[in-house]
């Protein structure tokens, strides 16, 4: 477990989590972003199994995002690890009702400070859409530099879209 300020909580999801990472996907906006979505609380709980795999096989990691422990608020995850070269990519979403309270861009700042120094990590990246400038504003707010534009490289609920790409790495200034 992770904590994040603002008595913020990142912590392994939990079967009983399924319901509100399901109902997630219902919103339009991460309907919009996120192409891979969940057919069921069956199939999330199903993730939930491969992100637990994930972990111990040390190729990605997925965490719920809470208040406390408690409240889910939001998803943060890396995926991409590779341990030799250091690097991971990074990616998150948050419910409606968090919105607009620096909830991303706290978790994502708890994230870095850990992959970047407990955990050994060099580099962490993360895309987004160029229309999507709220995760544009949580990654240059927890200080990932913005490094270019991947021209029509990922696709959306309508179409393709050009993809930011952001980055920190081990030495950035802090700004925890």
């Amino acid at each position: 477990m992770l904590s994040a300020q603002g008595d913020l909580l990142l912590r392994p999801w939990r079967p009983s989590d399924a319901s509100v990472f399901f109902a997630a996907y219902r919103d339009p906006d991460i309907q919009h972003w996120h192409t891979r979505q969940p057919a069921s609380e069956d199939q999330v709980r199903e993730w939930f199994q491969q992100y637990h795999r994930a972990w111990e096989q040390e190729t990605g990691a997925s965490w719920a995002v809470t208040r406390g422990g408690g409240e889910v608020l939001g998803r943060i995850a890396m995926g991409s690890m590779n341990l030799d070269d250091g690097v991971a990519g990074c990616a998150y979403w948050v419910l409606p009702a968090a919105r607009g309270a620096g909830v991303a861009s706290r978790a994502l700042m708890a994230l870095s400070a850990w992959a970047l120094g407990e955990a050994g990590f060099h580099r962490l990246h993360l895309d987004h859409s160029t229309r999507n400038q709220a995760s544009c504003r949580v990654a240059v707010k927890a200080g990932f530099l913005l490094e270019g534009t991947k021209r029509s490289d990922a696709i959306h609920s309508d179409g393709r879209h050009d993809m930011h790409l952001h980055a920190r790495i081990r030495g950035d200034e802090s700004l925890a």
